[in-house]
C-alpha cells in the first residue's frame, strides 16, 4: 500500500484539487431492501437510520446509524438493509488532481467509517445538506465545501493511522495503488533539489523508465505532468518566500533554481498573473 507521507500531494498541488458533486440526495428503504451494484464516481452514505450489511469480495461489513460508507468506483457491492430498513443520505462525487479523477484509490479509504472519527464534520455536511434540499442561497457552493471537508478529515485520520478502510479491492484497483508508491523517490528527489534546474531525464532514470514512459507514468499517476508538478511546487515556494519578506527577488530566483531574477519573474507572472515585486 501507499506510503502514508503521499497525502502531502494534496497540499502541494491543493490549488488543482478538483471536488465535483454529481447527485446528492435522501433513500429511504424497507426491510429487506438489497441492492447490487458499483459505481463509476464516488459515492458516500451518511447513514441515519437503521443498520446495512455490506458484502465486498465475499467479505461482510456492517454499518449502524451515524456511521459513513465511502464506496470507490468500480468497487462491487451487495447491500442489504437489517431490522426494520433503513435511510441514508447518499452523495455521488469525482475527486481528483488535474486529470486524474480516481487520485483517492491509491489509498485503502473504502469502508465503513465510525461517526466518532469525523463527527463535527459530520454535523457540519448534514446541516448544509438541509439547506441544499431547501434550495437555499449559496447552499450548493457550501455543500461542496463540507463535503472537502469531511474528505479531508477522513485522509487526515487515514494519515495519522486512526482509519483505514477494510473494503478488498478488485485487481484494477490494486493496479492503481502501484502509481504513487513507484514515485516515491522522484517525489523526495524533486523535494529535496527544487533549488536546481531539474531535468525529466534524471527524474525518468531515477525511476528506472525512459523519458517518455516516465511522463506518462507519472500523468497517469498524479493527473498532471512532471513539469506542471515541479513548476506548481517551485510556485508554492515562490509564494511563501516572497511573503517571509527576508528575501530579494534575485535571491529567491536562485533559491529555486531560476538562472536568472527575469526567468523567475516571468514564470511567476504567467501563474499568479502579477510580478513578485509586486504580489505582497
Amino acid at each position: 500500500m501507499v506510503a502514508i507521507n503521499n497525502l502531502n500531494i494534496f497540499n502541494e498541488l491543493s490549488e488543482l484539487v478538483m471536488l465535483r458533486i454529481n447527485g446528492c440526495s435522501e433513500a429511504v428503504h424497507s426491510p429487506n431492501w438489497i441492492e447490487s451494484k458499483n459505481h463509476f464516481d464516488y459515492d458516500l452514505w451518511c447513514l441515519q437510520e437503521g443498520q446495512i450489511e455490506i458484502r465486498v469480495e465475499e467479505e461482510v461489513y456492517l454499518a449502524s446509524a451515524g456511521d459513513l460508507i465511502l464506496f470507490s468506483p468500480k468497487v462491487a457491492y451487495t447491500a442489504t438493509s437489517i431490522g426494520n430498513g433503513c435511510r441514508f443520505i447518499f452523495t455521488h462525487f469525482d475527486l481528483g488532481i488535474g486529470d486524474h479523477l480516481g487520485i483517492l484509490d491509491n489509498f485503502q479509504l473504502s469502508g465503513v467509517i465510525t461517526n466518532t472519527l469525523v463527527k463535527e464534520e459530520i454535523r457540519l455536511f448534514l446541516e448544509t445538506y438541509e439547506q441544499y434540499k431547501r434550495s437555499a442561497p449559496m447552499s450548493g457552493i457550501r455543500l461542496k465545501g463540507c463535503l472537502t471537508i469531511l474528505i479531508s478529515k477522513i485522509m487526515e485520520q487515514y494519515g495519522l493511522g486512526q482509519y483505514r478502510g477494510e473494503f478488498t479491492y478488485h485487481t484494477y484497483l490494486r493496479k492503481q495503488t502501484i502509481y504513487l508508491d513507484t514515485l516515491q523517490p522522484v517525489f523526495h528527489y524533486i523535494q529535496d533539489q527544487l533549488h536546481q534546474s531539474l531535468r525529466i531525464k534524471d527524474l525518468a532514470l531515477l525511476a528506472g523508465m525512459s523519458e517518455k514512459y516516465f511522463i506518462y507514468y507519472f500523468k497517469q499517476a498524479l493527473g498532471v505532468t512532471p513539469g506542471q508538478y515541479i513548476y506548481q511546487l517551485k510556485m508554492n515556494r515562490a509564494r511563501n518566500l516572497l511573503y517571509e519578506r527576508h528575501y530579494s527577488i534575485q535571491e529567491i530566483a536562485s533559491m529555486l533554481g531560476y538562472s536568472d531574477p527575469y526567468s523567475f519573474s516571468k514564470a511567476f507572472k504567467k501563474y499568479y498573473k502579477v510580478p513578485p515585486s509586486q504580489f505582497v
